[in-house]
């Protein structure tokens, strides 16, 4: 019998910073491009920051009136995946930092980008211009367009926001597909599952909704409700995902978020990550494995096994968590507080955007290995 040979695993030691942009306003989101060429940063200067991970250059991208957080791009056909990286670097010279002589290197492969906005607004962006202009603008909800998400065939695009509606759009040119109704509080997240069968979206109060795209129904609602506190000596509410994310094989969900507030209004309590069971519809809690207080704001399943998951306060934190192990395996300190978490197409680099303005660029610089199963005796 032939032993397969040894499977990759992550390794969060090996975690280093390969990039450090700085901008002069605190920044909200992140989101590398599909290729990976480009990381995207959303400010709150109304603006969007385009960062070149390959020259350093710096574009920004006006056209919100408000503060915009999420973040999706359409592609016309799958990217091809970014040359390597380090033969790209010694091809322009590169040794340690950024300089202005660098080339532009490879085009990359062309995307169009979709925002969301506080005033409920969606922009449509293509993402690979030199300067890209806003192509379209969709009045999409009453309120904080929270969050957006295309589907893997990229036909589809879903917002949520604060008015309780999901909706869904025609990706390329944002026509009106559907409203799916049925929250009963702000809409915080969505996500589609790997086969786009499915859409799974999580309100303020964690309820979290599983709708059947086909008939654009609701199936079943799976409680996350540890994700939500209602504070009565501030008469508020506190809770949402504020990160969603699909293992690839469609058989979880991973939210993050807070728990155990103890003061709505100052923000404060645990970060915290449910990991649901999508068969079983059952959510258990993860937690960090030191003592922290702040909010979990982005959240990853990794390619090699694992979740990533990026939050803070005051400072900032990247956690790692390993197997069925419920309590956080590695901790990685961030120098500012992480208020969202990017992971690229193959786990190699993870992103996060920072509430100082700096959004780092971390590479996995060396993996581990794990043993390949034992074979059966015939």
């Amino acid at each position: 019998m032939t032993i397969p040979p040894p499977r990759p695993v992550l390794d969060p030691s090996t975690a280093r910073v390969l990039r450090e942009f700085k901008y002069p306003r605190p920044l909200l989101g992140c989101r590398f491009d599909p290729s990976g060429r480009f990381l995207f940063a959303t400010a709150e200067d109304d603006s969007i920051q385009r960062f070149d991970l390959l020259t350093g250059a710096r574009t920004a991208l006006a056209g919100h009136t408000s503060w915009a957080r999420g973040l999706a791009f359409v592609c016309a056909e799958p990217p091809a995946p970014l040359p390597d990286w380090n033969a790209q670097q010694r091809a322009l010279g590169a040794a340690v930092g950024f300089g202005a002589a660098f080339a532009p290197g490879p085009k990359p492969h062309p995307f169009a980008l979709v925002s969301a906005d506080y005033h409920g607004k969606l922009i449509w962006w293509q993402g690979d211009d030199a300067n890209p202009k806003p192509l379209r603008t969709v009045q999409a909800h009453d309120g904080w367009a929270r969050a957006v998400a295309v589907s893997p065939d990229g036909t589809t695009l879903a917002s949520c926001g604060n008015d309780h509606f999901v909706k869904l759009w025609k990706a390329t040119d944002g026509t009106a597909i559907a409203t799916l109704e049925g929250h009963l509080s702000h809409v915080y997240n969505i996500a589609f599952s790997p086969d786009g069968s499915r859409l799974v979206s999580c309100d303020l109060r964690g309820t979290v909704k599983d709708w059947n795209l086909k008939t654009q129904k609701c199936e079943r609602d799976i409680d996350a409700k540890v994700l939500h506190k209602y504070d009565p000596s501030f008469m508020a509410d506190i809770g949402g995902a504020r990160g969603i994310a699909w293992k690839a094989d469609g058989s979880a969900v991973a939210l993050c978020g807070i728990t155990n507030v103890s003061n709505a209004f100052a923000g404060v309590g645990n970060p915290a990550v449910v990991l649901i069971d999508w068969k079983k519809g059952s959510a258990a809690l993860l937690k960090t494995k030191e003592a922290f207080q702040g909010t979990a704001w982005g959240v990853a399943f990794h390619p090699h096994g694992g979740i990533v998951c990026a939050g803070g306060a005051g400072q900032g934190r990247v956690w790692f968590w390993k197997g069925d192990d419920p309590v956080s395996a590695f901790t990685l300190n961030v120098p500012t507080n992480c208020r969202d978490l990017s992971l690229n197409a193959d786990g190699s680099r993870f992103a996060v955007a920072g509430a100082n303005g700096t959004a780092l660029v971390y590479d996995f610089t060396g993996t581990g290995t794990a043993a390949p199963p034992v074979p059966k005796k015939k």
